[in-house]
């Protein structure tokens, strides 16, 4: 190898670093990859059995196994035992669940990226109430009443006894859900549930404040009455 005069001792240790080989499921990954974006294999598609991978690739079974589990995480294909994996088609959310990982991980280690999640968190909620507001037809804002109304019945109970405070956050997080839903958006959906569902792990006082049901209750009568006229 051959190192230009001048290079300082950090570059040598890069440059003389060995380029690592993948994992051979990796490689079958990203064939099953380039099949499925290339549109070669479509939603319903089934894939070819684990024995014919392995003859097409060269590859053995845990290669292959491991390759379509990770499809699986990444939400292209479903896996049934006894039957071969299926091809599914893409959704907003599963979009949005590839980076969860590496969003939760962000949010853990960083307390700069939380507070900008809570500021995005603002933002992308009055976004979606002013769209709402503009879009709303009657069956939007009686649905809307009836998430409201669900809410507000564990609002209640919650307030009494207590134990219902996992289903109140359900019930917050179908409110919202409700009021993105309305743009006909999907990915804005998918959105509005991974930040509240990382606000409810990362910032749980954020979305869960003990006593103050009644006041989320108050504050949703006043969006919805916004949204309805």
């Amino acid at each position: 190898m051959i190192i230009p005069k001048g290079t300082g001792r950090h570059d040598r240790m890069i440059a003389s670093e060995p380029i690592r080989r993948r994992k051979l499921s990796h490689e079958v990954l990203d064939r099953l990859l380039t099949r499925i974006t290339r549109g070669e294999l479509a939603a319903g598609d089934h894939l070819p059995s684990e024995r014919d991978l392995m003859t097409l690739y060269g590859v053995g079974r845990p290669a292959v196994r491991e390759a379509l589990q990770a499809l699986e995480r990444m939400g292209f294909l479903t896996i049934t035992h006894g039957e071969r994996a299926r091809i599914v088609a893409p959704t907003a959310r599963t979009m949005i669940d590839q980076v969860a990982l590496s969003a939760r991980h962000l949010l853990s280690t960083s307390p700069t990226s939380l507070e900008h999640l809570k500021d995005a968190r603002v933002f992308f909620e009055t976004g979606m109430v002013r769209l709402a507001a503009e879009r709303a037809t009657e069956a939007d804002v009686d649905l809307l009443r009836t998430r409201l109304a669900e809410h507000a019945a564990v609002a209640h109970a919650t307030a009494s006894s207590g134990p219902q405070r996992d289903e109140f956050l359900q019930k917050d997080m179908a409110f919202h859900r409700q009021i993105a839903a309305i743009s006909g958006n999907a990915i804005y959906v998918a959105l509005c549930e991974a930040m509240f569902e990382w606000l409810a792990e990362f910032h749980s006082g954020l979305v869960r404040v003990h006593g103050a049901e009644s006041l989320t209750i108050t504050e949703h009568t006043t969006i919805l009455e916004r949204i309805a006229a």
